[in-house]
Order: structure tokens, then sequence, then C-alpha cells
């Protein structure tokens, strides 16, 4: 089993930033590709980020693609995502994912194993 569970989230204002982190238990979080993914009231979940199990691969979503950047540091089994110039748009619950002992990056929900509970991000206008 593992469990992730996401803390970072909050309310900013739009140009603002905010820093989600995501803490993975277990031994295989290094083996592991993760994503985050986010959903909005009446959408579907869709993909943000997802990182490959060393940090040498990523893949972006074109809506966020310069904006924010995804990183792991598997020493402390966490995965983070940093949110730059945030848009009204943004606003979402933002789940972290992991694809248990599988090494390379997925974009689609099916893809993953596990799921954190969501941490809710707010952008003002």
């Amino acid at each position: 089993q593992v469990q992730l569970v996401e803390s970072g989230g909050g309310l900013v204002q739009a140009g603002g930033s905010l820093r989600l982190s995501c803490a993975a238990s277990g031994r295989t979080f290094s083996s592991s590709a993760m994503g985050w993914f986010r959903q909005a009231p009446g959408k579907e979940r869709e993909i943000v980020a997802s990182i490959n199990w060393n940090g040498g691969q990523f893949y972006y979503a074109d809506s966020v693609k310069g904006r924010f950047t995804i990183s792991r540091d598997n020493a402390k089994n966490t995965v983070y995502l940093q949110m730059n110039s945030l848009k009204p748009e943004d606003t979402a619950v933002y789940y972290c994912a992991a694809r248990l002992i599988r090494p390379l990056i997925a974009t689609m929900t099916s893809g993953y194993d596990y799921w954190g509970q969501g941490t809710q991000v707010t952008v003002s206008s």
C-alpha cells in the first residue's frame, strides 16, 4: 500500500504562486513515476504534470507550460508542484498520484494506481 498526502493548497490572488507537496509512504517511491492532476467543479480530472522515476523526464499540460514546475526528492519521498503566475482558471482540487513501481510518465488517470485526498487551490481575480 502507498499513502499520498498533499499539502500547500490555499487561496491566492491571480499572478501569485503556490507550492504543492505530496509526501508518499513506502519504499517504492523512487521506482514510481508521479503525477499531479486537477479537477474543477463540473469538469473531468485532468493531467497537470508528470515526472519519471529519477526526475529526468517531464510532461506538462499545455495550459500550465512555462508556469508550473514538477520536481521530486526521492530521499524525502516527496513530489512537488511549483505553480507561478496563477490564473483564476487554475482553481481546482489538485491531486497527487503514483504509478507503483512503473518508472515512466503517464498522462491518463487510468495510468495511476494510488491517489492522494486532494488539496484545494483557489485563485481569485
